[in-house]
């Protein structure tokens, strides 16, 4: 595998469901129109959860009938359900639709519960109904929630995770997410993980999604990537992770800063193929948006530019 990964910027779903307070639309264009400038080409815009259950993303269809549209990028939208499906159909034949959606399963029982207000069995069926409603229509994305470790039954079974990948490829989605949603996944767990689907399933898209709860998120991100991953998901700031109102997360449940992990791969010699600088213009826009200073350390401290100097030579050093 070549050292180029494809970054997913999430900040403008799974970063503003955590916000108590409602951004403006006009205000959640212009981020998007940032993350554009700086060269993501895959961005999660928005959600079409019920208004009523997350309020935040009320604005959806506005949202996507303003995002700046830009050959080559793709904007995400996530759907919980099949009305949220038949939501997106509808913004799609207005002319303004995303270009691919989340389906989202959680891995545990009693998360799905929790989280989708359902069982496993039942969210899989809703799943199976989506997929037929969107297919041929959006780039579907899979995403499984919980996949290294459950806040209420402990660790998950990788042959459980395995499985609802397999149902996922069985329903003809092109990407997979595999989400540690509260930060209990270690190099260790997350390594074997992506080393076996990545190999069985090659010509499907693996997408490590890691939320920072414990501080885990960039070693993780470096695992997956050792193991053979290329698409990870971040939110600028480290914001978001799940509603606020769920407390199970026992901690900041934010993700992985994208100027943190732009900035480590970016060191490492790995291609991200975006725009630094626009990177931290976006990072500066995502604070003055939320009116606070964000939990990135690059934000801080400023990108490693230690890639960009040239070497010394030993003459010069031993001089």
């Amino acid at each position: 595998m070549d050292d180029t990964v494809v970054m997913c910027e999430c900040f403008a779903r799974d970063g503003l469901q955590h916000e108590e307070v409602f951004v403006p639309t006009a205000s959640k264009v212009a981020l998007l129109e940032s993350f554009v400038r700086a060269g993501f080409t895959r961005i999660e815009a928005s959600s079409y959860s019920h208004p009523r259950r997350i309020p935040a993303f009320a604005d959806v269809s506005d949202v996507l009938a303003a995002a700046p549209r830009r050959s080559g990028v793709a904007f995400k939208a996530t759907c919980p359900n099949p009305r949220a499906v038949e939501r997106a159909i509808t913004d799609q034949d207005a002319g303004h639709g995303a270009e691919e959606l989340s389906l989202l399963v959680s891995a545990t029982e009693s998360h799905t519960q929790r989280n989708l207000r359902t069982t496993r069995a039942d969210q899989w069926a809703n799943v199976t109904e989506m997929a037929t409603l969107a297919k041929g229509r959006f780039t579907l994305v899979g995403v499984v929630s919980v996949a290294f470790g459950c806040p209420f039954e402990g660790q998950v079974p990788m042959s459980r995770v395995v499985e609802d990948v397999e149902r996922f490829v069985d329903l003809g989605v092109d990407i997979i997410t595999l989400g540690d949603t509260t930060g209990q996944g270690t190099p260790r767990t997350i390594a074997p993980v992506f080393r076996q689907l990545t190999t069985d399933h090659p010509d499907v898209a693996m997408v490590a999604h890691f939320h920072n709860t414990r501080g885990t998120a960039l070693a993780n991100c470096v695992a997956a990537l050792d193991a053979g991953c290329r698409h990870f998901d971040s939110a600028f700031g480290g914001v978001g992770g799940h509603p606020a109102q769920i407390e199970y997360g026992s901690g900041m449940t934010g993700n992985a800063a994208t100027e943190d992990l732009v900035s480590l791969f970016e060191s490492m010699g790995v291609d991200t193929a975006l725009d630094l600088g626009a990177v931290m213009d976006a990072s500066r826009l995502c604070e003055d948006v939320l009116g606070r200073q964000l939990h990135s350390m690059v934000a801080r401290a400023g990108l490693d530019t230690a890639r960009t100097t040239t070497p010394q030579t030993k003459e010069t050093a031993d001089a």
